[in-house]
């Protein structure tokens, strides 16, 4: 046959006519996937070992990367680098996937307006104006920071989404298990209660003055977790030593719900009484994190909003009517480098948020769609797995030795073009089930979320002195 003749062509010649002698002898056989196959050698594809695809069962503690004092080492909350690690059984993936979809319905309906005060709430003995958090999910980091004089230390959740930073204090009337003791306040020289009048009290979203004039924060968040308690102040330290005085955060004494074993949540909202807030006088308006490539390693959390210098920035988008969350404009994603086709009216009309909470980015339902369709064309050599939970594009990669896997990357306004790392773009729960770590909202009008899977090894800068957000590959090296 001709294509077994010997080629007295240059080798590259050569390699170009077997490859269109197979098209013509069988079209569909060859397709995207030989396209793909030709191309996958490129900077538009990921080659991974396979035995680096989960994370080791030792923490690979780095020293956290950052601009100044105050940065904070971030872990997964599940992982071996957790200080929460060995105080419970760590949740399954379809737990922690479930857990992060009741955590996207919670802000679709914060953003819808369409949140009802808990009937369970309302039925207790002090009736306080109810203010809807988001619900926390599972697959979140968390950070140590010390509180009070002299600093105690305490491992918080950090989310972008949450403005009231709290603790779990004495004395409690009603507090959820912890490993760590309780803050004390009678132990801190620094602490003192915000009165009613305080301008603090007045700012919060919700509260009320108990007899003894201390304002009283209650949260509500939407997994039916809330947290009640006295506003106060005292000195937070964050890493070396490096303090905020006069520190204003809530010490809850009636706590209930799906916290973990967490001390409590520091919150990185754009309301004024978030940290982020707080500390701009000190260290700019703005803060950056970079989020690990894995749960075996540790990230960084910094105040104020120094950039790498390769970082790509696009607009922070303010709304009044949730002003918690930070806004940018998504305009498109790529896949193996080729723009796939979506409309801009669809990402333009659902809107975008990015958070540190939510694991799993969100899309409307037709950029879902045609992500998923435009992967799927380029990993046709791999046999499909098992959906699992809210992930239906899933793949086994049993037996071998590297895979590779298209770039995914996203477009903003402003020229900013992403790259995702390949952690990325997989969600893997083990070798023969790696999926597509993307998710349709199921309409194309619910706000779409960037996650904290598509965040890793990214430094993440928000500088909200000049309203943007920056990205810059390989954050946490």
């Amino acid at each position: 046959m001709a294509s077994m003749a010997r080629c007295a062509l240059p080798r590259g010649c050569c390699l170009a006519v077997v490859l269109a002698l197979a098209a013509l002898a069988s079209p569909r056989r060859l397709g995207a996937a030989a396209a793909a196959a030709a191309e996958s050698s490129g900077p538009n594809w990921h080659v991974v070992s396979v035995s680096s695809l989960l994370p080791s069962a030792v923490c690979a503690s780095g020293k956290a990367t950052a601009s100044n004092s105050s940065a904070l080492s971030v872990v997964h909350r599940h992982g071996p680098c957790s200080p929460l690690l060995a105080r419970g059984a760590a949740p399954s993936h379809v737990e922690i996937l479930d857990r992060d979809q009741d955590r996207a319905n919670s802000i679709h309906r914060k953003i819808a307006g369409s949140s009802t005060i808990n009937p369970a709430r309302a039925s207790k003995s002090v009736s306080l104006p109810a203010h809807w958090g988001i619900s926390l999910g599972t697959g979140n980091y968390i950070v140590s920071v010390g509180l009070g004089t002299p600093a105690r230390d305490f491992s918080v959740v950090f989310d972008t989404g949450s403005d009231l930073s709290w603790v779990q204090c004495k004395p409690c009337r009603d507090c959820y298990k912890q490993q760590d003791p309780l803050f004390d306040p009678a132990q801190s020289s620094t602490y003192s209660a915000v009165p009613c009048g305080a301008q603090e009290c007045q700012e919060l979203d919700s509260q009320s003055c108990s007899s003894d004039n201390k304002c009283r924060y209650d949260v509500v968040y939407g997994d039916q977790s809330q947290t009640d308690g006295d506003l106060v102040r005292d000195t937070l330290t964050l890493a070396q030593s490096d303090t905020l005085p006069r520190f204003v955060f809530g010490c809850g004494d009636d706590d209930t719900g799906l916290f973990g074993k967490a001390d409590g949540l520091l919150g990185l909202g754009r309301e004024k009484v978030s940290l982020a807030s707080q500390a701009a006088a000190k260290y700019g308006a703005g803060f950056s994190y970079c989020l690990p490539s894995s749960s075996s390693a540790t990230g960084y959390l910094s105040l104020g909003a120094a950039a790498p210098a390769d970082a790509r920035f696009t607009a922070m988008v303010t709304r009044s009517d949730t002003p918690s969350f930070y806004y940018l404009n998504l305009l498109g994603i790529k896949v193996a480098g080729r723009a796939i086709k979506i409309p801009p009216t669809v990402f333009a009309t659902a809107g975008t948020i990015i958070d540190s909470g939510t694991v799993i980015t969100r899309l409307p339902s037709r950029a879902y769609k045609a992500l998923r369709s435009a992967f799927a064309r380029f990993m046709g050599k791999y046999k499909r797995a098992p959906a699992l939970s809210i992930l239906d594009t899933c793949y086994d990669f049993t037996g071998y030795a590297t895979v590779q896997i298209p770039s995914v990357e996203l477009v903003f306004t402003g020229g900013a073009t992403v790259s995702l790392d390949f952690s990325g773009v997989l969600y893997v729960s083990k070798v023969s089930q790696a999926c597509l770590a993307f998710a349709s909202n199921g309409d194309d009008t619910s706000i779409g979320i960037l996650g904290n899977t598509q965040q890793r090894t990214l430094a993440v800068v928000y500088d909200v002195a000049n309203q943007k957000i920056g990205f810059a590959a390989k954050g946490c090296s």
